[in-house]
């Protein structure tokens, strides 16, 4: 394995950094409020899910 010094490395890191597409802040807002609303969204599906596993094990165990 060839030994790269600590510029050589820090200049090629540099150099890809540069070839990185940024998302412009309008996408990073976008996406921000699409995460947001999937996990609002999928909180409430486990809500009524767990809501539902309860009265089952409820009705089976206690007959209430």
């Amino acid at each position: 394995m060839a030994k790269t010094n600590p510029l050589e490395f820090l200049q090629e890191v540099r150099e890809e950094a540069a070839k990185v597409t940024w998302p412009t802040r309008k996408e990073t807002m976008i996406t921000t409020v699409m995460v947001m609303i999937m996990v609002a969204l999928a909180a409430v599906f486990f809500l009524i899910v767990d809501m539902a596993l309860q009265w089952g094990v409820n009705k089976v165990l206690f007959g209430l």
